[in-house]
């Protein structure tokens, strides 16, 4: 069995900064103003100070309400209300008022409808090429259930990378994840990969996983063509979510980055409060001549 230790006792190096200043005050204002939900909020990022201190966001698109239990995350499980048409129009609105040069967007699932979110999605995306031209695009992505044709509609409207999360190890998924398998997310990104998309992908530390596991998470991911990784500290949101067994250090991370570029990564993000969406920006510089 696993060890468990008091998520409540953070290390210094895990300590997080509340957003302030200007250009934070900006973007949560007009968050509000617009009601508009990132999942800076609703994840309970801890990046959420850096990134609203230098103007981005990563929004979260098609409600604020996921159709899966995830024990591992923060966001609410329940029954999504209808998607919100005019959040397309917000989203694009407040990228261009807040000047934005890159922009993430993720979702919750959206197992209830037919399309599974993936027309909205699609929609967007090309509603912010039109309007907001050279803004460069991640989408972080639910598995769609693995549906190749909805994933051929988010690769048609051409975001400049393509991210979804294993977020942990094959033997921790069933125990970690309500619903998507660690095999069904690898088989979406090889997809991915296949047809020409820059991939993405992260885990986080602290759930029980070994180091062998982490070597062979990253070799799957290379095996899928993913190229671009993220490693981060598990965050355990309250005692109902997944038990934390360990904080990983820094030296820790930074041996894991060390560890995947060898293997062949084109950019690692490895660091106690890395995330999906951290620092998106210095990625593109790193992969552009990917595809």
């Amino acid at each position: 069995m696993d060890s468990i230790v008091d998520y409540r006792r953070k290390p210094e190096w895990l300590k997080i900064r509340l957003p302030r200043g200007f250009k934070a005050s900006q973007v949560v204002g007009l968050l509000k103003d617009k009601g508009l939900h990132t999942i800076c909020s609703s994840g309970m990022c801890p990046n959420r100070a850096e990134c609203w201190g230098a103007g981005t966001a990563t929004f979260m698109i098609c409600g604020n309400i996921c159709t899966r239990g995830c024990r591992f995350c923060n966001v609410a499980t329940g029954r999504p209300l209808p998607l919100d048409e005019k959040e397309i129009d917000d989203i694009c609105e407040s990228v261009a008022q807040l000047g934005l040069k890159h922009v993430v967007l993720t979702s919750v699932d959206r197992d209830d409808l037919p399309d599974l979110g993936a027309d909205h999605w699609v929609r967007l995306i090309n509603a912010l090429h039109e309007r907001c031209p050279g803004v460069t695009m991640e989408t972080l992505i639910p598995d769609f259930q693995g549906r190749e044709e909805l994933l051929d509609m988010v690769v048609q409207a051409g975001p400049d990378i393509i991210s979804h999360n294993l977020e942990t190890v094959e033997r921790l998924t069933p125990h970690v994840r309500s619903r998507a398998t660690y095999r069904g997310s690898l088989k979406v990104l090889k997809y991915l990969a296949d047809h020409g998309v820059r991939t993405k992908s992260g885990i986080m530390l602290g759930l029980g996983e070994t180091d062998d596991e982490i070597c062979l998470t990253m070799d799957d991911l290379l095996e899928a063509g993913c190229r671009i990784m993220t490693i981060g500290q598990y965050l355990q949101p309250s005692p109902q979510h997944y038990s934390l067994a360990r904080y990983a250090t820094p030296e820790d991370f930074a041996r894991y980055k060390e560890m995947a570029l060898a293997k062949g990564f084109r950019h690692v993000a490895s660091a106690p409060l890395a995330r999906s969406s951290y620092k998106v920006w210095e990625v593109l510089e790193d992969v552009h001549d990917l595809y």
